[in-house]
C-alpha cells in the first residue's frame, strides 16, 4: 500500500523529517505519533503529495505521491481543515463529489450513510453555525466522498470533546473493518494505542521505535508488579520493604522471581500474598523515556523548524 525509503525533508537548515523508512499494509490503521514538531504532519503531507521530499522515495498505492491518479484514490484530512462556512454539509459534500465526478445519486447515498454513522443530524444547517465537533465530522465525510482506498488523517480528534472523540475513533475502527487503509497521526498516544495496528514513533524527525503496540511495549517498556501481603515484610537483598496500604502491605517489584520471594517470605512470617497487580508501561510512558534517551541528530544538523 505504502512504501517509504530514506524519506527526508528539510526547510532551509531545519530538518523536519530525517531518513524515514517504513511500510503500510493494506487494511490496517497505521499510526505516526510523537509530540508537536516531531515531523508527523510533514510526513503525511509528503505521502499525500502536498509536500515534495528533499530526498528519498515514497510509493503510495503503486504511484508517486504527486501523481494525480493516486490522489483520486486518496482521502486526506488535514489537522486544520477550513470549510466553506456559507454552505450546508449536504451542499458542501455534493460540491466535492462533483469534483471527483461522483454521480449525484451515488454521492447523496454515500453522504447520507457517512453522516448517519458520524451522528451528524443537522445536514441543512449553515456550516459556519456549527460546533467544532460537527465541522470535524463534515471534514471527515468529505474525505470519503470519492470512496478512497487510502485515508490519511492528521490529528482527526484534536481539540474535540470526549464524546465526539470517541465517535471519531470508533469510525476509524469501522473503516479498517471495511478494508480501508488508514494512516493516522496523533500526539495523544492513548488514541493511537486504542486504534492503531502498528505505529512508528517520531522524535525530532527521526523514527525512534516501530511495531505493534505490544511489540513496542515488549522491547522498550517495563512491567512492574504490585504485590499485596497480609503481613509487613522488611527489606532483603531480593526485595524492598512493604509499605502499608489500607489493611494490607504492598511492594513494587520488577519480575515474577521477586514476587515468588515475597510469597515465601510472607508465608514464613505467618501471612500470605493477598493480590498481585501488573502495571504495564503505556505507549506514552515508553515514548517519554525514548524521547529522553534518543540521540539529537536532527538538532545537531540545525535544529527544528516545522512539524
Amino acid at each position: 500500500m505504502i512504501t517509504v525509503e530514506n524519506l527526508r525533508k528539510t526547510y532551509g537548515d531545519f530538518p523536519a523529517v530525517v531518513g524515514s523508512d517504513f511500510s503500510v499494509e493494506s487494511g490496517e490503521v497505521f499510526g505516526i505519533v510523537g509530540p508537536n514538531g516531531a515531523g508527523k504532519t510533514t510526513t503525511l503531507k509528503m505521502l499525500a503529495g502536498l509536500v515534495e521530499p528533499t530526498s528519498g522515495t515514497a510509493e503510495v498505492l503503486g504511484f508517486d505521491p504527486e501523481d494525480p491518479a493516486m490522489r483520486r484514490k486518496l482521502g486526506f484530512l488535514p489537522e486544520e481543515s477550513p470549510l466553506y462556512e456559507d454552505m450546508t454539509p449536504r451542499s458542501y459534500l455534493r460540491f466535492f463529489a462533483d469534483l471527483y465526478d461522483v454521480p449525484r445519486d451515488v454521492a447523496d447515498e454515500r453522504t447520507d450513510e457517512v453522516l448517519d454513522r458520524l451522528d451528524l443530524e443537522y445536514r441543512d444547517r449553515r456550516i459556519g453555525d456549527m460546533s467544532k465537533g460537527m465541522k470535524r465530522k463534515v471534514a471527515i465525510a468529505r474525505s470519503l466522498v470519492n470512496d478512497p482506498d487510502l485515508l490519511i488523517y492528521d490529528e482527526p480528534a484534536s481539540g474535540l470533546d470526549p464524546l465526539t472523540t470517541n465517535v471519531v475513533l470508533e469510525f476509524v475502527r469501522e473503516l479498517r473493518d471495511e478494508g480501508k487503509t488508514v494512516v493516522f497521526s496523533a500526539h495523544n498516544l492513548f488514541h493511537v494505542e486504542s486504534v492503531c495496528d502498528r505505529v512508528v514513533i517520531l522524535n525530532r524527525g527521526e523514527i525512534i521505535a516501530r511495531g505493534t503496540v505490544p511489540e513496542i511495549r515488549a522491547e522498550h517498556g517495563e512491567t512492574t508488579y504490585h504485590v499485596y501481603t497480609t503481613v509487613e515484610l522488611s527489606a532483603t537483598d531480593g526485595f524492598p520493604a512493604t509499605e502499608p496500604e489500607g489493611d494490607r502491605f504492598v511492594a513494587e517489584v520488577a519480575d515474577m522471581a521477586t514476587v515468588e520471594e515475597i510469597r515465601e517470605a510472607a508465608e514464613s512470617a505467618g501471612g500470605r500474598v493477598a493480590d498481585i497487580r501488573t502495571d504495564e508501561a503505556s505507549l506514552e510512558d515508553i515514548f517519554l523515556r525514548l524521547a529522553r534517551e534518543s540521540p539529537t541528530t536532527s538538532a545537531a544538523e540545525g535544529g527544528r523548524g516545522r512539524s
